[in-house]
């Protein structure tokens, strides 16, 4: 029986593969691998390049990005704002256009997000060896850079013959549409093969849909669950972002509308539940807020939903103090789900809420402990009110940038930050109104995120008004794709904090002795310390270079006026804005254990560390 088959390169083989995927979830199709990012060197740009020109924008549309880590974050962003159900691919030359994918391939594997790697490798053949840019190991040749992408993908392979891709094509897919399993998806490919012709079967080229399933509770496990429920006096639930990315919102909100169990967020969950709702208590963990750290410390259950529990939620296993707590854990991968020696439940977030509604049918916690937690919510709300108030004359401190943002954001727009001084007071104080308004990167924290990640969502929601919140130290990181914004017509708001610094770890190190050594950006004093004046650098000068339009803000008015604005342009827009630096934000209701020096001839180290001990003694295993 003979077999039909097309002659293409292996580049070209693949980039047909990809225009033919498809995932579907509840019976709606979305394009698996919906565009392409790319910056072309000698590892791909005969290969990848020459693949993607010829199939054309139809099947694979094409972004130019201005660097490599910068594309794989637009990428997250993108898969992110579709609930992981598209992606978007990445290629980039061999050498640092590939070891540049590092660092945003670890971010989209921690926060369990699908992208697509396909950077360039050296000759398979060795027939030119070494290469330009290729790194030689003494003793295993087949050793390239690319192998720094092993540790932070999912999945990896490296394509020395033709024939390879069809096996090594399909596991990617796999793996890319699992929500159990997925992030970066890394196919090295190696130059010469790129540009190899081979024979490809035409059922290659098929049309595949990948169903992303919704698995459904053990019904012991789930059996379990209920009656710890049942049993427990004051449960709290802790969303994650796998509610987000099961669409799992509206099945949350049944639950608690049916059994009042309040519903605190970590920095991925947060906007499960509307800002607004009688059981949303904001943020927890360090970062979050005093009703729902309170509530956590007497809580003799927690129901863990999509959630890896990290130090910020835990505050570093310090926060779930009641000497008896218990944990249910329902999520998707059975590794967080045993997290804390939970009960697990492992299923799909938006299966398993509704299976325990059913489960715990006519169930209904406490009254008290409902006016309990109302009146929290009631007190923390008046803490906000204070944070964001300001005089319209006032130059603005930092939570009341976020007071005026407040008052111009519609319910479907997106804030996106990362890291920084940011996420903590966003966690505390940011009033969700949607399930995807609240974008904050905190599974890897990756300063340089928020501006790619911005374009991201904005191709993947187009007309949706999308607000990327930096500081001046995360911009320095990484501007470069205000260029792609610009020249693909996106209109990303840019929010520009100015307070000359790296202002997050500047209190982190005063408040562990450190004196703020090396957080400042300001010239150097006559004792050799960056203590004088603040740089004279020009953030907004920049960005208008760049090619966005930029408003500079001086007051409270200033700053309200020249957001609407902003969300009112259709062109890339950024609002510059230089703060008050007093801290307007409420404190940490809860410890972050980062340790301190334990000897030191320093009064503030010595200080920090007798602070510590008095903290770290509070730290507990869950057995």
């Amino acid at each position: 029986m003979s077999t039909t088959t097309r002659r293409l390169t292996t580049a070209q083989a693949l980039v047909r593969f990809l225009s033919a995927q498809y995932s579907e979830r509840d019976g709606v199709r979305h394009r698996l691998i919906a565009g392409t990012w790319g910056i072309f060197g000698h590892g791909n740009v005969a290969g990848i390049g020459q693949a993607l020109l010829e199939a054309g924008e139809d099947t694979m549309p094409f972004h130019q990005g201005r660097n490599e880590q910068s594309m794989v974050h637009a990428a997250v962003g993108y898969a992110r704002q579709l609930n992981r159900l598209s992606a978007q691919a990445v290629t980039t030359s061999i050498g640092p256009g590939a070891t540049n994918l590092v660092t945003g391939a670890a971010l989209a594997t921690i926060n369990r997000l699908p992208v697509l790697l396909l950077p360039g490798d050296y000759f398979a053949t060795r027939s030119a060896d070494p290469l330009l840019q290729q790194l030689e190991h003494p003793v295993e040749a087949d050793v390239s850079v690319n192998d720094t992408l092993r540790p932070v993908s999912r999945y990896f392979d490296r394509i020395t013959r033709p024939e390879m891709l069809i096996p090594a094509a399909l596991n990617a897919m796999r793996v890319l549409a699992d929500p159990a399993d997925t992030g970066a998806v890394t196919l090295a490919l190696p130059q010469d093969v790129q540009a190899e012709a081979y024979d490809w079967p035409e059922e290659f080229f098929a049309e595949r849909v990948w169903h992303v399933r919704r698995p459904a509770a053990d019904p012991f496990e789930l059996a379990e669950a209920v009656r710890a429920i049942r049993a427990a006096e004051r449960p709290l639930i802790v969303a994650g972002g796998g509610v987000h990315h099961s669409e799992a919102e509206t099945a949350l909100k049944a639950l608690v509308d049916a059994t009042g169990i309040p519903v605190a967020s970590t920095q991925a969950g947060k906007g499960s539940l509307r800002h607004d709702h009688p059981a949303d208590l904001g943020g927890i963990g360090h970062t979050g807020t005093a009703v729902s750290d309170e509530i956590a410390r007497t809580a003799d259950l927690i129901i863990g939903v999509g959630t890896r529990y990290t130090d910020f939620t835990t505050a570093s296993n310090t926060l779930f103090q009641q000497p008896g707590v218990r944990f249910v854990n329902l999520n998707i991968t059975a590794f967080d789900a045993h997290k804390l020696a939970a009960r697990p439940l492992v299923a799909d977030a938006r299966t398993g809420l509704e299976a325990l509604a059913e489960g715990l049918s006519g169930h209904r916690v406490d009254a008290g402990y409902e006016a309990e937690y109302r009146a929290g919510r009631a007190r923390w709300e008046e803490v906000v009110e204070a944070a964001y108030r300001a005089e319209d004359s006032a130059v603005p401190t930092q939570t009341q940038v976020l007071g005026a943002l407040d008052v111009v954001v519609g319910d479907d727009d997106v804030v996106i930050n990362a890291a920084g001084s940011l996420p903590g007071d966003l966690h505390k104080l940011w009033r969700a109104r949607g399930p995807r308004q609240y974008h904050l990167e905190y599974g890897y924290s990756c300063m340089g995120y928020e501006i790619p990640a911005g374009i991201g969502v904005q191709q993947a929601a187009p007309g949706t008004p999308v607000w990327s919140l930096v500081g001046d130290g995360t911009y320095l990181m990484m501007p470069t794709e205000i260029v792609t914004a610009v020249q693909e017509g996106l209109p990303v708001n840019l929010v520009l904090i100015q307070n000359h610094g790296y202002a997050s770890i500047g209190g982190l190190s005063e408040e562990v002795g450190a004196e703020r050594f090396g957080t400042a950006y300001r010239y150097r004093a006559a004792d050799g310390t960056f203590s004088g004046a603040p740089l004279p650098v020009d953030l907004a000068a920049n960005a208008a270079s760049l090619g966005m339009d930029v408003i500079r803000a001086k007051t409270v008015r200033e700053l309200r006026d020249g957001l609407a604005a902003a969300r009112a342009s259709d062109r890339p827009t950024c609002v510059y804005v230089e703060t008050d630096p007093t801290p307007t934000a409420p404190p940490a209701e809860a410890w972050w254990d980062v340790p301190v020096a334990e000897v030191a001839s320093r009064d503030a180290a010595s200080a920090a560390r007798e602070r510590y001990d008095g903290h770290a003694v509070e730290r507990r295993r869950h057995l």
